[in-house]
């Protein structure tokens, strides 16, 4: 099979196409024939060695860790699934033509395998960072880099739940954060007084890594209520640094009731094919996403 990976820790040229073993899944898991793969930052920063302290990677990995597809191998113990079931969910090396998932859930009616690629860890990281935000209904969530997957996923959980949110992004996506319910304002100078004349800040994220944690911890006055997914020296200013995955599962059955209920929709900005791994990482990287991005096979 045809699988991307990488022997080396660097920029998206150590990305490479190659001729690899099937994998098979094990007890509790399944193999996907892979229709598509979310790209997430994740999959760069692991890429670039950034997380080897927390995260190590034995080289040479594959990457990905999102998929969707159809089921065409169970493991042992597994129930409630059959081949040629049309899942999505969370597993290992997904930029693949095959992969293993060890987490999953149907696809909802109405979901293309590209849409359905894009949700997964998004909807797991944007439930686990809102929880421990430790934000309530009728309070208010800052979010920067609110115009993203995450983001996306943020603000839609947020204001079904009666949470105020603001946004930040870049102006061309001021419109898009509008759409989704958030106040909208944009980074670069006197972006902290912007915000403060949207409202009070409760409880704040940072999805983006931009270096605004000292920002986010004065506008919330408690360094405690504020989580980051992307900077790792955010426990230096008392914030908390969320990188450990919670329950996939469970985050998977929430997106499909919040999906079926027409209250989370998270669009494909750019695909890619397998082939063009490198360019998806680049533009991932590049920042400014409106929604997900996509690898299709």
């Amino acid at each position: 099979m045809k699988r991307v990976s990488f022997a080396e820790f660097g920029g998206p040229d150590v990305l490479h196409l190659e001729d690899a073993e099937e994998p098979h899944p094990g007890p509790g898991q399944i193999r996907v024939a892979v229709r598509a793969a979310g790209v997430n930052p994740v999959d760069w920063r692991v890429r670039e060695g950034q997380f080897q302290e927390v995260r190590p990677v034995v080289l040479p990995a594959g990457v990905g860790q999102d998929a969707s597809g159809v089921v065409d191998e169970v493991g042992e113990g597994v129930g409630g699934v059959e081949v040629g079931d049309h899942v999505f969910g969370r597993g290992t090396s997904t930029y693949a033509e095959f992969a293993v998932l060890s987490a999953w859930a149907p696809i909802p009616e109405g979901l293309t395998f590209e849409e359905a690629a894009g949700y997964p860890s998004v909807v797991e990281t944007a439930l686990r960072i809102v929880r421990e935000s430790g934000v309530r209904p009728g309070q208010t969530l800052l979010v920067s880099g609110a115009s993203g997957g995450v983001g996306s996923a943020v603000l839609q959980i947020a204001r079904d739940r009666g949470i105020t949110v603001i946004g930040v992004a870049g102006a061309a996506n001021q419109a898009y954060l509008r759409s989704l319910g958030a106040l909208a304002t944009t980074y670069g100078e006197g972006w902290v007084e912007r915000v403060r004349r949207l409202g009070r800040v409760d409880a704040a994220l940072d999805l983006a890594g931009s270096g605004v944690i000292r920002e986010l911890v004065e506008l919330t006055g408690d360094p405690s209520r504020v989580v980051s997914i992307a900077d790792l020296g955010a426990p230096e200013f008392g914030a908390r640094f969320s990188g450990v995955t919670g329950d996939v599962p469970q985050a998977l059955a929430e997106a499909v009731r919040l999906i079926a209920r027409g209250k989370l929709h998270i669009p494909v900005e750019k695909a890619y094919p397998l082939s063009d791994a490198s360019a998806a990482h680049s533009d991932s990287r590049a920042g400014h996403t409106r929604g997900r991005r996509v690898i299709v096979v």
